[in-house]
């Protein structure tokens, strides 16, 4: 691991332009900082663009004239190499809100008046001072919700506007210990190891201790919710989800990175499994469908503490035959 202070600066300086810019001037802001073949991943319903062009005509413009006087507030922002490919290539990440006044529709979705947050997550890989390519995750049910236009039956977690880290020491401007990233990257891949398997042969709390503390903090998404410590945790979400789904995947992630106490992942998709249980108040298909994640992970001394997850639950059960998007507001992806 390095010193990414030069990655952070393109990230940052882009941040500045592309949050400053309006309408058709947004391509512009995007150009001067995204190579030509620039590759954009984002939640359902907008997949894979490719160029600034596309990905300020399809996003961020109709966004923007949405949720008037956009604010970017982060909670997250740190930069490291990826293991995947070895450490190859660079990757930055920002993580927080999107804030604006809900002023006109968007994807459907009744506008308010009022303050709205959209909670996002986004991976930037840097190579020579420009963003090559991306992954742009956000919760849009949670956006619904704010609406009042909640897609999902009751959850077995707690639905809220999501805080930062509790440590509020997560926006890594300066230059981190690279001792540190290495720990978190390792107390990451450590729980992916147990996860990937489901069958440890150990009860699910008790697997769970092995990498997490106690007093464990899980943001989930809108649909499932957020729940505290290791046996609210395996209640309200972890076993719920083992009893809802078989035949997992191998986890596969196209970046896993950390800097100093924080570090994270994406995939696309990270993995598929089979509903075979009723998930979400939905009953199972049997059919096999994708899960795109990204994970982020705040570590304590040798576990982890908290971990924010954004879930493209609108893509996975499209995969199932519903579009939420559609049955909720009337309009299709």
């Amino acid at each position: 691991m390095t010193n990414f202070q030069a990655q952070k600066e393109v990230v940052q300086t882009y941040y500045a332009a592309l949050d400053g810019a309006a309408g058709d001037s947004v391509e512009q802001a995007m150009a001067g900082f995204v190579s030509p073949d620039y590759r954009w991943r984002g939640y359902y319903p907008f997949g894979e663009l490719h160029g600034a062009a596309d990905v300020a005509e399809q996003f961020w413009a109709p966004l923007k004239s949405a949720l008037t006087r956009l604010q970017r507030r982060q909670d997250v922002f740190m930069a490291g190499t990826n293991e995947v490919d070895n450490h190859e290539s660079t990757w930055v990440v920002s993580m927080g809100h999107l804030m604006g006044l809900f002023d006109a529709p968007w994807l459907g979705i009744r506008p308010t008046g009022k303050i709205a947050m959209l909670r996002y997550c986004e991976f930037n890989r840097v190579e020579d001072g420009k963003i090559t390519e991306a992954a742009m995750y956000f919760d849009i049910p949670h956006l619904m919700v704010q609406a009042g236009q909640n897609p999902f039956p009751p959850q077995t977690g707690a639905e809220m506007i999501q805080p930062g880290p509790l440590p509020h020491d997560a926006l890594l401007f300066d230059a981190q210990p690279p001792e540190e990233g290495e720990k978190t990257l390792a107390a990451i891949d450590a729980m992916i190891s147990d996860l990937g398997q489901w069958q440890s042969g150990l009860p699910l709390e008790e697997e769970l201790a092995r990498n997490w503390h106690d007093d464990m903090i899980w943001w989930g998404p809108t649909g499932i919710g957020a729940t505290y410590t290791i046996e609210r945790y395996a209640k309200q979400h972890s076993g719920v989800f083992r009893g809802a789904f078989t035949d997992r995947s191998k986890t596969s992630h196209v970046c896993r990175m950390a800097e100093g106490h924080y570090g994270g992942f994406f995939g696309w998709p990270n993995f598929t499994a089979r509903p075979t249980g009723g998930f979400m108040g939905m009953p199972a298909t049997g059919q096999a469908g994708d899960f795109r994640v990204i994970d982020i992970y705040r570590r304590e001394g040798d576990k982890l503490a908290e971990n924010w997850i954004f879930i493209d639950l609108l893509h996975f059960w499209k995969t199932q035959g519903v579009d939420i998007l559609e049955r909720t507001t009337g309009i299709g992806g």
